[in-house]
């Protein structure tokens, strides 16, 4: 077997408040084309038994192999879960939780019945309440990797603490998914720790979070260059800072075929003869905006 994650795609599917809708959403979104899932063990937000319904059906029909899927999910603390609805057993040592919580997770992605269940990537929701006790959580998830779980990343998290990982832990983190908004200044300095450290930067709220920024001169400039609708300008401007993916949680089909094949008309415009310095323009103006500054 092998053990290492499936490439991580550009645009990752995210799955929170799918609800009951949340099987035949994925189902669509891969069919759409989507090759990676982002989801939790955390029922008050997420429906993981569905998502992984979803990929088995997937599987099983032929419309992808296990191995091209890059499957994300997450260990979320007692802070994040609703109690009356958990992976664990709230009273239990947090290494127990955590066995609980991956043990659910990948009985939910048995999606074979010739191979092992095994996670692409499993992500720590937020740091607990103190730094010892996500190092405990964090030390029992690195039992499970490279072979359950491929790699280890973290959510919600402050810069100091990636540090902190990167320097003390046994498995580095693979990545850091956090909100990319003007709230947290686009997280300049983290997403450049990141870069320099060979941390992939997952961002969420892209859009939600960033209304003024999707009718800023860039994105729309972008995106009637190449063509393409604003908000995958906006993804293809980020996904330019480098280093990056982005979770894309549309629940509309045109959308998903959309996102993807624009992300994919961005690529071909900004190699082109003509569309490389009107990319490398609108790149530039939009690092100045968020602070990063600078054209590449």
């Amino acid at each position: 077997m092998d053990a290492k994650p499936a490439t991580m795609p550009k645009l990752l599917y995210g799955t929170a408040w799918k609800k009951d809708a949340t099987a035949d959403l994925v189902l669509l979104a891969l069919k759409s084309g989507f090759r990676g899932i982002d989801t939790a063990a955390q029922p008050r937000h997420y429906k993981e038994a569905l998502v992984g319904a979803a990929v088995k059906s997937a599987i099983s029909s032929g419309i992808v192999k296990r191995r091209d899927l890059f499957i994300q999910t997450k260990f979320t603390s007692i802070d994040g879960q609703d109690p009356n609805d958990l992976p664990y057993d709230p009273n239990a040592p947090l290494e127990e939780q955590v066995r609980s919580s991956v043990a659910s997770s990948l009985n939910n992605f048995q999606v074979s019945d010739s191979e092992a269940p095994y996670i692409d990537s499993l992500v720590l929701h937020s740091p607990l309440r103190t730094l010892s006790d996500t190092l405990i959580v964090w030390k029992a998830l690195e039992t499970y990797v490279p072979h359950k779980i491929r790699q280890l990343g973290i959510s919600n998290t402050p810069h100091w603490l990636v540090n902190h990982l990167v320097r003390h832990s046994t498995v580095r983190p693979a990545c850091v998914q956090n909100r990319f908004y003007p709230g947290t200044r686009w997280e300049v300095y983290l997403r450049a720790y990141c870069r320099e450290n060979g941390i992939v930067f997952q961002t969420f709220w892209t859009l939600t979070g960033n209304p003024d920024l999707l009718k800023s001169t860039p994105v729309q400039k972008l995106a009637a260059s190449a063509n393409i609708e604003p908000p995958v300008a906006l993804y293809a401007l980020v996904l330019g800072l480098g280093g990056t993916t982005v979770l894309n949680g549309t629940t509309n089909e045109a959308h998903m075929k959309g996102d993807l094949e624009g992300i994919d008309v961005v690529t071909e415009y900004a190699q082109s003869e003509h569309g490389r310095s009107g990319w490398s323009e609108c790149l530039g103006e939009f690092k100045k905006i968020i602070g990063e500054g600078g054209k590449e």
